[in-house]
């Protein structure tokens, strides 16, 4: 059995399906259920004996102790965070609490437990740790991509939070020697991205006749990882990954935002085309966020080298799969663009004029 938190958020849900569509090893799957936790996107797993689902707070220490000394797993897999960048503009306190407080209480109730392995059970335990390029800080131009030893550089209240928790694992790993592994992602998209993301937030306005918000030039460069690629990446950390080793996961696909918000306009365009004329007219630019890196673009050469992964979507197959998606569970997206959610977005962008 494994044990995996935010399991029911974007890549967390994506992951535990993955697996459970692969595996019959078994799930333990905590989450807060925040606003961006959804168990419809575990519906299909609601009948499942390998899956366990606990509505829980990794801050809460004694529960996730008493969680691993019940269901004893042999990894631990550590998606849940606050992740969004606007967010921790406007509230950063919950991104304190919940990456870098959460993190050491979990970090905290696996290094009581694992201690308390003995043999290959503890020698074969692992703490795989989910994180993002963002921590690096941005990218000029023309700049080569990080890599693993790049030096860290965050600049939102997010970013920096995620870099807390990273070096969190690795001194857990360092001092301790609990058998950590970090993976640092770049932007991942896919089913189930809950609608405050680019792309999933420009789909939902699209279709709805609202406008595109695009901020500042559109001119920001971000590497896209289709959500299934990251999922295979993770599993082949859990597998193989060296105890106290980072590794990068990308996409191998920079993009300017505009660009891709123009891509979904030409797709939608074809897959559920307007009355008159194209999505591409709803396009608005915004003034820019505080702080907004330029670039991220990440080396996913490591993990390729040493672990044997690489993505096995594009960008043009993994958007053309992410588009028909939406398309095929508008019902899904109905139900997430909450009362909350709708405040979020009243709050991000109602002062916003359009440039």
């Amino acid at each position: 059995m494994i044990f995996v938190t935010g399991g029911a958020g974007f890549i967390g849900s994506n992951f535990v399906l993955d697996w459970l569509g692969q595996s019959d090893e078994g799930v333990v799957n905590l989450d807060k259920l925040t606003y961006a936790g959804n168990l419809d996107n575990l519906a299909s797993l609601q009948d499942d004996p390998r899956h366990l689902f606990v509505r829980g707070d990794i801050c809460d220490g004694a529960l996730v102790l008493a969680l691993l000394n019940q269901h004893r797993p042999r990894a631990i897999v550590h998606f849940a965070a606050e992740s969004h960048v606007d967010r921790s503009i406007h509230g950063p306190a919950e991104f304190i609490a919940t990456n870098v407080n959460g993190t050491f209480a979990l970090l905290e109730a696996a290094r009581a437990y694992w201690s308390a392995l003995a043999g290959a059970e503890k020698d074969d335990f692992r703490f795989v740790h989910i994180s993002t390029d963002e921590v690096y800080g941005s990218l000029g131009e023309h700049g080569a991509p990080f890599v693993e030893t790049t030096a860290y550089a965050p600049n939102s209240p997010y970013s920096a939070s995620k870099a807390a928790s990273d070096h969190l694992v690795r001194a857990y790993f360092h001092t301790y020697g609990l058998p950590t592994v970090t993976t640092n992602c770049s932007n991942n998209y896919g089913p189930y991205q809950f609608p405050e993301k680019l792309i999933p937030l420009v789909m939902a306005n699209a279709l709805a006749g609202k406008p595109l918000p695009i901020y500042g030039d559109g001119g920001q460069i971000r590497d896209w990882l289709y959500v299934s690629d990251h999922c295979a990446a993770v599993r082949r950390a859990l597998e193989a990954g060296r105890p106290g080793e980072v590794y990068n996961v990308g996409g191998w696909n920079e993009m300017r935002n505009i660009d891709v918000v123009h891509t979904l306009c030409d797709i939608l365009d074809q897959a559920a085309p307007k009355a008159a004329g194209s999505y591409a007219g709803q396009i608005a630019l915004v003034p820019d966020r505080p702080g907004h890196d330029r670039r991220y673009a990440v080396d996913a050469g490591k993990i390729q080298r040493e672990l044997g992964w690489k993505p096995v979507e594009t960008f043009d197959t993994g958007i053309r799969k992410t588009v028909q998606w939406y398309l095929d569970h508008q019902a899904w997206v109905a139900h997430v663009q909450s009362g909350a959610y709708l405040s979020w977005v009243e709050q991000n962008y109602a002062n916003r004029e359009v440039v």
